[in-house]
């Protein structure tokens, strides 16, 4: 979305979205957040606690370096350097450095790396806006904003699910464009699950999609200018 096809950063662009992001949160704190986050938790399907375990940005980040190790393993294992005599004593050097430039340039790298960067982001700005949850609201009718607070309770804004799982699948959309309809609509309704499920304002969906969506371009961006190649 914010980046164009030699990955450079459409600046304007992304400044565009994030006034309209910033409008939308605006919008959505003073007007639709509490009669749509009713209305949504009407579909709070059992399915939904599930994703709550399975796309959290713990299991992103296990996930994508499991892939990583198992890449590695396999690129190490085909390499065919045969360490004969003393010649070739640093060949197993050779071998790391070359298995590893190649593990550098796999999907589930990128991925890793933008999960790592979206989930570290939104972390310091939940904990320096500090929204109350919407469990709050259900069970005392109490909403509220406590910034610079570090409890689990007071960090609902931005969503840290939706921040994972939009850097994760707009990343593998970004890489494999083939599949970029199945990510887009994954990560969408995975963000649309934290609301079903009552863990989240909508508007905490919001924010925390634009902030997936958007360090997904900029850590493609900072990679390719690192003259990475792609080598599945």
């Amino acid at each position: 979305m914010f980046l164009t096809k030699d990955n450079k950063i459409k600046w304007n662009v992304l400044g565009y979205g994030v006034l309209l992001t910033l409008g939308l949160v605006f919008l959505g704190i003073f007007w639709f957040d509490k009669p749509l986050y009713l209305f949504m938790r009407n579909y709070d399907l059992g399915l939904w606690r599930y994703f709550d375990v399975i796309f959290d940005a713990k299991m992103w980040l296990i996930a994508s370096a499991v892939v990583m190790l198992f890449f590695y393993i396999k690129k190490a294992l085909k390499e065919k350097t045969v360490f004969k005599n003393e010649k070739h004593k640093f060949s197993f050097i050779v071998l790391f450095k070359d298995t590893l430039h190649k593990v550098r340039n796999s999907y589930a790298f990128y991925v890793f790396c933008s999960v790592l960067a979206a989930s570290i982001v939104g972390k310091v700005l939940k904990i320096i806006i500090g929204r109350a949850r919407p469990i709050f609201y259900e069970a005392l009718d109490m909403t509220g904003f406590f910034p610079f607070s570090t409890e689990w309770a007071f960090n609902s804004m931005p969503s840290g699910h939706t921040i994972a799982s939009f850097a994760g699948l707009v990343m593998l959309g970004l890489l494999a464009p083939k599949v970029k309809w199945f990510t887009w609509f994954l990560a969408i309704v995975i963000g649309a699950s934290r609301v079903f499920y009552g863990a989240h304002w909508p508007t905490d969906v919001i924010f925390g999609a634009f902030i997936g969506m958007a360090m997904a371009d900029l850590v493609k961006a900072a990679l390719k200018s690192k003259s990475l190649d792609f080598d599945r």
